[in-house]
């Protein structure tokens, strides 16, 4: 498949996704007899959004048809998309107007300066792909599974799919892992030509159902500060506030900020006990 064909596939699946999320109620319709499928039919949705039904059609269909920001506009507001939905539905549909960024995945001596000076607070610099480049001791400390995986796994998406017993267990999971696939599903869009992109969805889909479930979802989401907790085989809930910087194009540095004495204090002592920084 061309990248465009690839583009149009998933702008297919993303439109009938977002489309069977609205109840003819939420947009003031009634019900009406004989619905087969839950939310909205597509005439609905054209009638709704002001454009013409045959148009429409072909457009959730992937044809090779133009669509202007001022109708994907309408549709994005028929469809109630938020703003991660709309930026994805605009670069699915080709009028995008930010550039595509390197993904160059060069880790500066700046940056691993960076990551040594934060010590005990755990840190990491990772690509949009969930690949961790390089992290500090208390890094490494919280997560020495995913700092000892092989590279093409040292990725901390790979990680909360298939490790099943990890050191540090994740709170929260289904949600948060929810989540991550929807962070993921809006960088691929910018990605999709790339190989190595291909090969990692693909092979993360054959090993983990469960990501291929929440992948197939089409569900988007934008990077962000989170709270998450944790609970780790030695020292209980440890509980952080993420940060997510953006250090070049395409790579962030990744904070995880202690909300309490306790997970200070836990990370303080597991530093402490020798591990170290790449």
């Amino acid at each position: 498949m061309s990248v465009a064909e690839v583009r149009r596939t998933d702008l297919s699946a993303f439109l009938r996704t977002r489309r069977a999320r609205i109840t003819p109620e939420m947009v003031d319709l009634a019900p009406g007899p004989r619905r087969r499928t839950p939310g909205l039919r597509r005439e609905e949705v054209a009638q709704l959004a002001g454009v013409g039904v045959t148009w429409y059609t072909w457009l959730e269909q992937g044809r090779p048809i133009n669509a202007s920001a001022q109708v994907l506009d309408a549709i994005a507001r028929t469809l109630r998309l938020d703003s991660a939905e709309r930026q994805h539905l605009y670069r699915l549909a080709g009028q995008a107007e930010d550039p595509i960024p390197v993904d160059s995945g060069q880790v500066t001596p700046e940056m691993r300066a960076i990551l040594d000076r934060l010590g005990d607070m755990p840190a990491c610099v990772s690509n949009s792909r969930c690949d961790v480049l390089a992290w500090n001791a208390g890094y490494a400390a919280l997560f020495p599974e995913l700092v000892g995986a092989p590279e093409g796994e040292r990725n901390s998406l790979w990680q909360t799919c298939l490790n099943g017993s990890p050191q540090t267990l994740l709170l929260d999971r289904d949600h948060e892992l929810a989540r991550a696939v929807a962070v993921l599903r809006g960088s691929y869009t910018r990605h999709g030509d790339d190989p190595c992109w291909q090969d990692f969805v693909r092979r993360l889909s054959s090993e983990s159902a469960e990501f291929a479930r929440l992948w197939a979802r089409q569900d988007v989401a934008e990077p962000g500060p989170r709270v998450k907790a944790y609970k780790h085989v030695e020292r209980g809930v440890l509980r952080f506030g993420t940060t997510s910087l953006m250090a070049v194009p395409e790579l962030r540095l990744i904070v995880y900020t202690p909300m309490d004495d306790e997970t200070r204090q836990a990370m303080s002592d597991l530093v402490g006990s020798g591990e170290t920084a790449r």
